[in-house]
């Protein structure tokens, strides 16, 4: 099987300008894989980072979109789709990446290896603003929500909350 070359943030910058999204790829001084890292060299609070978290729903791909102090819930997902929770399954990094050509940690809300269904959740529109992944481990956007929302397609569902 041939590996796809991996993505990074000139791919996305190219994907932003194609789509004349407002938006800015930030070039940080040291890693981001996770929201603690991602706010504190970006110096905001873990709430403005916006995690791209890659689930297989009963085998299909599908971004969630979340802010970084909240957990996207399996049972939420589960709900939405009207599945058992155990056919949600978080994608492990080759298939991230395989899938999305990014690197888990530095996943961008849109501009894939290919479209993806993207579920937003609602507190993510709550925000003025937000940085989500850059294509890089050192990289993030800064976008506003709507931006965010418009150019993933993304539809908005609370699946930060467990359901009873």
């Amino acid at each position: 099987m041939t590996q796809l070359p991996r993505l990074n943030s000139h791919d996305l910058r190219a994907y932003i300008d194609a789509n004349q999204i407002a938006a800015e790829i930030v070039i940080l001084d040291a890693p981001t894989p996770t929201v603690e890292a991602a706010a504190e060299v970006a110096g905001t609070a873990p709430r403005n980072i916006v995690k791209s978290i890659l689930f297989l729903i009963d085998g299909e791909a599908t971004l969630a979109l979340s802010t970084g102090d909240q957990r996207v819930e399996y049972k939420a997902l589960a709900v939405h789709f009207g599945i058992s929770r155990k056919k949600v399954k978080l994608a492990k990094a080759d298939e991230t990446l395989a899938i999305t050509g990014y690197q888990v940690g530095s996943v961008p809300p849109f501009g894939h290896r290919q479209p993806l269904p993207t579920l937003m959740d609602e507190l993510v529109l709550e925000l003025d603003w937000a940085y989500a992944g850059g294509g890089e481990q050192n990289a993030l956007v800064r976008l506003t929500p709507e931006a965010i929302r418009k150019f993933s397609g993304a539809q908005i569902v609370d699946i930060h909350t467990k359901p009873a």
